[in-house]
């Protein structure tokens, strides 16, 4: 083999492990109902996707998400607030999901949500009092503030400490940074499985 061969065999080989671990690094967000428990592997129906299989790590946290109210929300708690940008400034809440301690952290900050014309910050509570279009919330985290704006529309959950054992047929699960892994089987640290029908 000539020496142009072997430059490009080698070049073909280490183009195909870049590939390789590129597609082993792929994650994504996974959403929807479980089909079917094998074990360690999940197979979840995952809207247009189809049928996803999921590989929970030995380790895995599993969160249970549930159903909240405004009285759960207090200067300290550390929250999740997607949220619809108004003209002076503040945030009208759509969703608002109160993180368990052992998630505190996670995610702090304010950017873009996953719908138009939105936004998603994961912040902790400072002050709350009552305003005239809603309950007013400061959040506060790294480099800025929010205030944001309850209405009674406002969707409250909360995220708690939950069971492999709640990881049946037909319940619902939300999966953050799943890595997909050469096998196609995506792997997972962390899962959120709604409690009481709830879809997380």
């Amino acid at each position: 083999m000539g020496r142009s061969r072997i430059r490009l065999a080698g070049l073909a080989l280490a183009a195909g492990l870049a590939a390789s671990s590129s597609f082993a690094q792929q994650t994504t967000r996974i959403r929807g109902p479980i089909a079917a428990v094998d074990g360690a592997v999940l197979t979840v129906k995952a809207g247009e996707a189809g049928d996803v299989k999921v590989r929970l790590a030995e380790n895995a946290a599993v969160y249970a998400a549930v159903k909240a109210s405004l009285a759960d929300i207090k200067p300290g708690v550390f929250i999740g607030v997607g949220a619809t940008p108004q003209a002076d400034g503040s945030q009208r809440a759509i969703q608002i999901t109160i993180f368990a301690e052992s998630l505190r952290g996670t995610g702090e900050g304010h950017r873009p949500w996953d719908r138009p014309n939105s936004t998603m910050t994961n912040a902790t509570v400072d002050t709350m009092v009552a305003g005239v279009n809603g309950q007013e919330i400061t959040i506060k985290y790294k480099g800025g503030e929010k205030k944001i704006i309850v209405g009674p529309e406002a969707v409250i959950r909360a995220y708690v400490e939950g069971s492999r054992d709640e990881l049946k047929p037909g319940a619902n699960v939300s999966i953050f940074n799943a890595k997909r892994a050469p096998d196609g089987v995506f792997e997972a640290a962390r899962i959120t499985v709604g409690r009481d029908g709830l879809v997380p």
